[in-house]
């Protein structure tokens, strides 16, 4: 989290010179817990930090938001791609945008809102639920004029979901990846990690690492870390391990700033 948008630009292109192919840019924490924030302080945040990181080489810049007015306003700045955790749920008109301007987008499952989707998650099957949701989100953005190969689709690891239901999800990745879009994976960091093995929020890198590496291997190609560099050289790595295998090798890393 970054209060000064000359921070957050100078961590954004280190980010980008460590391999990142997308940074991802949020004025709204999505954190359990999280309250909303006004509109207006979004756009204050967000905007000097798009204007300052569009127009990198190699780099496409992404918004992080459920507000169609913020995303409207970064694709003008310059991002041309929108990550929305509510999957074009919260505001009714950012499927439209996103199919209007053309850009490219992720859609992921989260249950209930940030500050209520860690209280007591059930589901029936939670892969099978989540692929169900995912399925459907992606038929209503079509609908809406979203070209599907612009679409990405993220299972939403930690939102409203506990330690068992992370696990199941990454272990059945596969099944996901029959919805045939790239799948997005963020575990950075994550608290299931801590719960896993008694770290720390800062020293969790080697976790991440090692859920990052799984999920490449069952199909998921984009990934939204804080560690940069160390999660290149492990999908590097595991990309040169698995070149046998018929799967594509070319991979992503994002980071919100």
């Amino acid at each position: 989290m970054f209060d000064d948008a000359r921070a957050a630009i100078a961590h954004g292109r280190r980010l980008a010179a460590e391999g990142a192919a997308i940074v991802d840019i949020g004025g709204e924490s999505t954190r359990p817990g999280a309250d909303p924030v006004p509109p207006g302080d979004e756009l204050a945040r967000v905007i000097p930090v798009v204007e300052g990181l569009a127009g990198l080489e190699g780099v496409q810049v992404s918004i992080d938001t459920m507000k169609a007015a913020v995303a409207q306003a970064a694709l003008d700045a310059g991002a041309t791609y929108v990550n929305d955790v509510t999957a074009f749920r919260h505001d009714p008109e950012m499927a439209a945008l996103v199919a209007d301007r053309k850009v490219d987008c992720c859609l992921m499952h989260m249950l209930g809102e940030p500050r209520t989707m860690q209280q007591d998650p059930r589901y029936d099957d939670v892969v099978d639920d989540v692929r169900a949701f995912l399925e459907e989100r992606l038929a209503y953005a079509v609908q809406a004029g979203v070209a599907e190969e612009r679409i990405q689709l993220d299972p939403g690891i930690g939102f409203g979901k506990t330690l068992e239901h992370n696990l199941e999800l990454l272990r059945r990745l596969d099944e996901l990846t029959a919805l045939e879009r790239p799948l997005v994976i963020g575990t950075s960091r994550k608290s299931f990690l801590g719960r896993l093995t008694g770290r720390d929020v800062t020293e969790r890198v080697h976790a991440t690492v090692a859920t990052t590496v799984i999920a490449y291997e069952r199909g998921a190609r984009v990934f939204r870390v804080h560690d940069v560099a160390p999660t290149a050289d492990a999908l590097a790595v595991a990309a040169a391990t698995f070149a046998r295998w018929p799967t594509p090798t070319r991979t992503s890393t994002t980071r919100t700033t």
